[in-house]
């Protein structure tokens, strides 16, 4: 079932959706929705390739959190 939401938007945020949905002949509403979907499955998730990479470094990762969490680091500014 849809859902109806309000969202605010700076007048030059509109108009920037509101030509990008005009160039794909789609509603602001449609358009809206279709980025947020795409950004959020293209960017937000990882798929299994891309994680099998990150576990190549997972003993590094898991050095570097031992670190920062017992203090052994230091800000370079």
């Amino acid at each position: 079932m849809s859902k109806t939401i309000t969202i605010r938007l700076d007048e030059p945020v509109y108009e920037l959706f509101k030509k990008a949905a005009e160039g794909q002949k789609r509603t602001i509403s449609n358009y809206i929705e279709y980025a947020t979907l795409n950004f959020t499955v293209n960017e937000g998730i990882v798929d299994d390739a891309e994680m099998k990479e990150i576990l190549v470094f997972e003993a590094e990762i898991q050095k570097g959190l031992s670190d920062v969490t017992a203090g052994r680091y230091k800000i370079i500014e």
